[in-house]
């Protein structure tokens, strides 16, 4: 049973990096958008379902809109119902500050982008480390409504929520496929290849650019909420930007930037590595192995298969 339990908490989590990989290939393997402020999606996510199913630290400021101070209360949801308004309204929002930076941001070099992207995460996790009213501040919030609330022991609960988020990066997957498949798809790959041949084609590629962030955050917004309602914690801290952000990048490249299949496999062998150390003698455990062994696997990857294990398939038509 600890087995399971163990291996149900590593799929947890590999099953939510795997979900921001997923966003990240969509704006950097599809698009050739560089971001590096995925800790930014991921705070937005998780605070905004965090702070629609829990009573805020000044409930007084939204008992009025929320009776109590959660969104389920408020809309007389059941537990199984507002998880994926949650959901849905992390999503919503993360896309909303993604149409913002980008419409300011996507029309500039790809460094400006990147420079950003990175500021806007900063900026999203000073403000809920320092409005307290808003999420905490370092205390953070806790108590996070589980999915199904009590109805699932305690013991039980990694191993549903272990089934949810497999569905649901199933999900996430297989639409984002479809998107990549579509005619959309092929002109996202074809801005990243060449802008301005795609502009001569008649194409409007700030407007598909823009899309595409759109989305990639999104998804990342999800991949938030699914943190805050699995750990049932959150605080700044938690989106460091190394954790956060540069890990996930480095689960892409492992993986295999531009292959949807690539990116998933990354995230799983990453974070394998990562909480496979745990198990190692105690003189040999040192938090700075992790780090070690996965800069090790980016440096052989890149020698060996400089487009991941599962790079992008090329198609070549037959003229």
């Amino acid at each position: 049973m600890d087995l399971l339990l163990f291996i149900a908490g590593f799929g947890i989590l590999a099953g939510i990096y795997a979900i921001f990989t997923l966003g990240l290939n969509v704006h950097w393997g599809y698009t050739g958008l560089f971001n590096i402020g995925v800790a930014g999606f991921f705070a937005l996510g998780a605070y905004t379902s965090a702070l629609l199913t829990t009573a805020p630290p000044s409930a007084d400021l939204f008992e009025d809109f929320l009776y109590g101070g959660n969104l389920g209360a408020a809309l007389k949801l059941g537990v199984d119902a507002w998880f994926v308004v949650a959901l849905a309204c992390a999503a919503v929002v993360s896309g909303i500050v993604a149409l913002v930076v980008g419409a300011i941001t996507l029309r500039l070099r790809d460094d400006y982008l990147a420079i950003s992207t990175l500021g806007i995460a900063e900026s999203v996790r000073l403000i809920f480390l320092n409005e307290k009213w808003l999420g905490n501040g370092s205390r953070g919030l806790y108590n996070i409504p589980k999915f199904l609330g009590d109805r699932i022991s305690p013991d039980q609960y990694d191993l549903l929520y272990f089934v949810v988020v497999i569905v649901v990066l199933a999900a996430l997957y297989f639409a984002v496929q479809r998107a990549i498949d579509s005619p959309w798809g092929r002109v996202l790959r074809a801005i990243r290849e060449d802008e301005e041949a795609t502009a001569a084609s008649g194409k409007n590629v700030f407007r598909f650019k823009l899309q595409a962030f759109i989305l990639g955050a999104a998804v990342m917004g999800i991949g938030g909420a699914l943190y805050a309602h699995g750990f049932r914690y959150v605080d700044p801290f938690v989106f460091d930007p190394l954790l956060a952000t540069f890990i996930i990048w480095v689960m892409l490249m492992v993986g295999g930037s531009g292959n949807n299949l690539g990116a998933l496999l990354g995230a799983f062998i990453v974070w394998g590595i990562w909480s496979g150390t745990q198990f190692l003698p105690e003189g040999i455990n040192n938090p700075n192995l992790r780090f070690f062994l996965i800069g090790f696997l980016l440096v052989v990857v890149i020698l060996l298969r400089p487009s991941g294990m599962l790079g992008e398939r090329r198609r070549v038509s037959p003229g």
